[in-house]
This record gives C-alpha cells, sequence and structure tokens, in this order.
C-alpha cells in the first residue's frame, strides 16, 4: 500500500489525489496551508486553501485560480479524502487532514496551539502520521502567557509616550503585527504602520477581523503630529531611513527569537519582546501528543533535536528536508550556540529552585550545541542586509513579499 503522503523535491505530494500540499516548485494542483510566502508561492495552476487565507494570498500573488473551503468540511480529490483545520499560527491557517483508505494523515504547516484573540484557534486533529514543524524545537523556548506581554509592551509604549517618544515596534507584516494590534491599548497615544503592515490590515479588515484604527506612514505624513505613537513595521524597516524620521525614539523586536539574550543584543533594539506565532516547546509536545499519531515527520527549525526527543518518546519520527522556513519570525536570525546554552542554563537554574527533584530530560537537558542553526536557517541569509532605504508606501521595499461543517473529536481517526 502506497503512504498516504510522500516527500518530493517538489514538496508534500499525495499519489491517491494528485496533488500537493503547500509545494515549493510549480505544480497543477496545491493546497496551501497558510499566506506565507514560504507556504504559499507563485507558479501554481490550482490553489486551495481555506476562505479565510484566501484574499490574503490574492493580495500577494496576484492573479491565480484558487477554490476557497470552510473549515473541516470534507472534500473528495481523487481517492483521497481532505479537510482543512485551525492551526492558530495567522488568520486563516490551516492543518490538512488526508484521508486515504481510513489512514489519515495530517499537514500541520505552522501553528501555535494558545489563542491569540485575533485568528482561528488551534484544534487538534486526530491521525495516525503528522507532519508537524518545529520553528522552536527546544525546551529553552517556553511563551509567557499573552496578557503579561502585552503589559509588557503597553507599559514600554506609555512611558516612552509619556516623554513625547516614539516607539517603533518591529514584528512581521503578516500575522504577527496584527496580532500585536490586537494586544495593545489603543487608548495609549496613536498607531502609525509602515506601509507593508497597512496593507495587510486592509485586507484583513475587508473580511471582518477587528483591528484598531491605524494611520498608515506616507510621504506627506508629518509625523510630528504624533508625538509618542506607536509605529508597528517589519523588522527590515528599522534602521532605515524611514524609521530615522522618527525622533526621539525607542525601539523593540517582537519575535520568539528575544528568548535568546544574543539575539536580542544583536538585533541593537532598546527592547525584545518574546511573540511568536509558532508553538513552543510545551505546545509542541501537547499538539502531538493530542493527535494520537504513532509516526511524526519533523519539517523545519529544530528537526534532529526534536526528532531525538520523539525517538525517546516511543515515536516512529523522522526528519524531513523541506524549504519551509526563513520569511517570517525576522526571516530566522543567526543563533549561536551560546546563545541556546545561556538560555538553557538559566531556565535550568529557575526550573531547579522550582522543583529540585525532577528528571525529565525533555525540560531540563540544554540544547544540542553541535547544532546551533534550525533546520532551514544559514548564516547568509540570516544576516543578509536589508534595503538601505524602504519605501513606505510600498509593501515589497521592506524586503518581505507584498504583504508579506466542525472539526474532528473523539478517538476515530478517520
Amino acid at each position: 500500500m502506497k503512504p498516504v503522503l510522500t516527500f518530493t523535491e517538489r514538496g508534500i505530494y499525495c499519489p491517491a489525489g494528485d496533488f500537493f500540499i503547500d509545494p515549493w516548485r510549480p505544480v497543477d494542483r496545491a493546497l496551501i496551508t497558510h499566506g506565507h510566502a514560504d507556504h504559499a508561492r507563485p507558479g501554481h495552476a490550482r490553489y486551495l486553501a481555506t476562505k479565510a487565507a484566501l484574499p490574503v494570498m490574492r493580495h500577494r500573488l496576484g492573479a491565480i485560480t484558487a477554490e476557497g473551503v470552510d473549515y473541516g468540511t470534507r472534500h473528495r480529490i481523487g481517492d483521497a479524502e481532505v479537510s482543512f483545520h485551525p492551526a492558530g499560527h495567522l488568520p486563516g491557517s490551516a492543518q490538512i487532514r488526508v484521508s486515504v483508505g481510513g489512514e489519515v494523515w495530517v499537514v500541520s504547516g505552522d501553528y501555535k496551539t494558545a489563542p491569540d484573540g485575533l485568528c482561528e484557534a488551534f484544534e487538534p486533529v486526530p491521525c495516525h502520521a503528522f507532519i508537524t514543524e518545529c520553528t522552536f524545537g527546544l525546551p529553552v523556548f517556553t511563551w509567557a502567557d499573552q496578557a503579561s506581554v502585552a503589559k509588557e509592551i503597553n507599559a514600554w509604549w506609555a512611558a516612552n509616550a509619556a516623554q513625547g517618544t516614539y516607539s517603533l515596534l518591529a514584528a512581521y507584516s503578516l500575522g504577527k503585527a496584527q496580532r500585536l494590534l490586537r494586544m495593545i491599548d489603543p487608548e495609549i497615544a496613536p498607531i502609525l504602520t509602515h506601509g507593508a503592515v497597512e496593507a495587510t490590515n486592509a485586507v484583513l479588515r475587508a473580511q471582518g477581523y477587528a483591528l484598531p484604527d491605524t494611520t498608515h506612514v506616507t510621504a506627506g505624513l508629518d509625523v510630528k503630529s504624533c508625538p509618542g505613537a506607536l509605529v508597528i513595521a517589519p523588522p527590515s524597516a528599522l534602521g532605515s531611513a524611514w524609521a530615522r524620521r522618527f525622533k526621539p525614539a525607542s525601539s523593540a523586536f517582537a519575535s520568539g527569537w528575544m528568548r535568546l539574550r544574543g539575539v536580542r543584543r544583536r538585533r541593537a533594539a532598546d527592547r525584545g519582546f518574546v511573540v511568536s506565532d509558532h508553538a513552543d516547546w510545551p505546545g509542541l509536545q501537547a499538539a502531538i501528543r493530542e493527535t494520537g499519531a504513532e509516526r511524526v515527520f519533523a519539517t523545519h527549525g529544530y528537526t534532529e533535536i526534536f526528532a531525538r526527543w520523539l525517538h525517546a518518546e516511543g515515536y516512529d519520527a523522522a526528519v524531513v528536508p523541506t524549504q519551509f522556513g526563513g520569511e517570517e519570525e525576522d526571516d530566522m536570525p543567526v543563533v549561536e550556540p551560546a546563545d541556546a546554552e545561556q538560555a538553557a542554563t538559566e531556565q535550568a537554574a529557575t526550573a531547579h529552585k522550582a522543583a529540585p527533584e525532577t528528571s525529565d530530560p525533555a525540560t531540563s537537558a540544554a540544547p544540542d550545541a553541535t547544532v546551533p542553526y534550525p533546520t532551514g536557517q544559514n548564516r547568509e541569509d540570516a544576516t543578509a542586509s536589508a534595503p538601505a532605504d524602504p519605501d513606505p508606501d510600498d509593501a515589497t521595499a521592506s524586503g518581505q513579499t507584498d504583504l508579506d461543517t466542525g472539526p474532528n473529536t473523539g478517538p476515530d481517526r478517520r
């Protein structure tokens, strides 16, 4: 019997349905988990995605032949049954469930398990095999609750605003920026946005996603009329002529990579807020456990380390090379071994004080220093210089692309 899904040079392929999932080379039929450019690429003849994901995909990809589907609705494609289920990564994101002959595989795409108040919340999908990301697949990556981080961001902004200082907050323009807009207190001061962020805001607002009022920073905007404003822009816009118009200013990054002190230091920002649209270490563990899967494939992130943990837990696990990763989370910054070791040391010390008798290697072990970079990241890509002067009206000028019925329940995987 052929496997439900195979891994090819074009992407993840379903022989029974003759379609690909998030392929990185042009194909006839592509099922897309979400709109980030490493998953939704141009050049496919036909696209299938959730109805909520299609508007931003069309904005990014232009004129495409595409069909939108509702979450949880099952569709027959050839000899395969397919359905899309919320992934919690960004608005419209989905896990894709594929069933052939009673065997169920699920492709996670990118996901986070904690609800964020913006996108459709993650729902575990029972399956036999789970193809998962592990962008933050190390024990050092654990996220604080969103309300606590929101208080930190608002306190930083309010203190700056009281002094007439602009607050420059760097965040990816699709998903992260809108989540931050839902987290902040719009009563503090005006909110200004880079063109890449505002273009995405307009698409999502038209779909009914509620976002606070924002002002697009155009060439004609007198920023002096907005003292103390919060300015949300892609990471590559910071340090550019576009950002230098805001004086005086305090800068910050919002990313899961801010968990590592070395990354925060090299970003040369005043603050770093740990906000990620990917699952943290406990979230990855919980998501996999709740699927009931026996087989797990790790696609991008700390794949080798994560696969070793999966093997230790009794899963039939493997690493699958893909071309996912690199567009979001600040374009995967360079992560030095010392960064992860330092974070692991701090975490271990905290855990020891709280529970000195713990013996769970999954939560106490330091990451393997011989794997300094997540799969899909390389030093050249991570340190490539951004355009010097992004055009605030051009959503592509920031170095990003131009934006940058219910689920199954119970033990029956079919």
